[in-house]
């Protein structure tokens, strides 16, 4: 009974430096991804898209603001407070579009992004699994040390996993 304590005693410490622990660049690689380049030219282009109507509505309230304010001083009281009101409605207009634009490009993104993520994870897994891997670290989410001696970097396993 006591030799086999003491063996399962000499043989757990080696067991536990046995574990293999990996690390990645996660973003590195979602950046290279085809999905993920696709994923950022769409949301670039909406983002575009909405930049421009914005600069649009934008250029539409100074157009009128300045014609307002050239011809304040002959505007009867009754015309002067109509344009206010306009210009207040038109400038509430284009921060509501703003706010608007902002929302839909970060639903966008977070739609767009998503399945991507879980794809990354899933060949994270992969590897992880496949290699017998303990623990796969990502350094790009700010980890401050990993020790590459102890630890091996398995961004291209991840990389192949994913083609």
């Amino acid at each position: 009974m006591k030799k086999l304590l003491l063996s399962l005693l000499l043989i757990a410490p080696t067991a536990l430096f046995a574990q293999k622990f990996g690390h990645c660049d996660a973003q590195s690689i979602m950046t290279t991804m085809p999905e993920y380049i696709q994923a950022e030219a769409d949301i670039k282009k909406i983002a575009s898209q909405k930049e421009d109507e914005l600069k649009s509505m934008q250029k539409e309230f100074q157009s009128k603001y300045e014609e307002y304010t050239k011809n304040e001083s002959t505007m009867s009281a009754s015309k002067k407070a109509e344009t206010e009101k306009e210009l207040e409605a038109l400038d509430q207009k284009v921060r509501q579009a703003y706010q608007d634009g902002q929302q839909e490009i970060s639903k966008l993104q977070q739609e767009k992004m998503q399945p991507i993520m879980n794809k990354l994870v899933e060949a994270i897994k992969q590897v992880g699994k496949a290699g017998g891997y303990v623990y796969i670290m990502d350094v790009s989410s700010g980890i401050p040390y990993i020790s590459e001696t102890l630890s091996e970097d398995v961004t291209a396993k991840v990389k192949a996993a994913l083609k």
